[in-house]
């Protein structure tokens, strides 16, 4: 059994062909991708089956999907023994204005909010924006 299908069938995912593929492929990215992104790259491959990938890797806490304010999804890696709880695996999202791209800071967590009685949060995105490392050449 490779690496790719451990990952996999530790989250309680069947291996097929196409979720390796895609899961290679994510693996190997240091940037958040769009599901266009991924279609690109796979370009004989259906849009619907790649977006039930993904679907199916955020719930299964393989993936995180990213709403950078761009007003299309972008999906990451999830940490190892992640489970995208709120109060422990949450955390920082940088959106750079100049080449478009959004990188997780995983090192960056978001702490914990504490909201008034009756609110109860289902979702916390944290989005920086500005100009990235590459960017402004540091």
């Amino acid at each position: 059994m490779t690496d790719l299908e451990q990952i996999l069938e530790k989250n309680n995912v069947k291996p097929t062909a196409m979720r390796l593929l895609v899961l290679q492929f994510l693996i190997g990215k240091k940037v958040a991708v769009s599901l266009t992104n991924i279609e690109a790259y796979f370009d004989n491959s259906d849009r619907t089956t790649l977006y039930r990938t993904l679907k199916t890797f955020v719930e299964s806490d393989i993936a995180h999907q990213i709403d950078d304010g761009t007003g299309i999804a972008k999906y990451a890696m999830c940490e190892e023994n992640c489970r995208c709880e709120m109060d422990t695996d949450l955390h920082l999202h940088f959106h750079c204005n100049n080449c478009n791209e959004t990188v997780c800071l995983t090192e960056h967590k978001i702490p914990h909010i504490n909201l008034p009685d009756g609110f109860n949060a289902e979702n916390v995105n944290l989005v920086v924006k500005g100009i990235c490392d590459k960017c402004s050449g540091q």
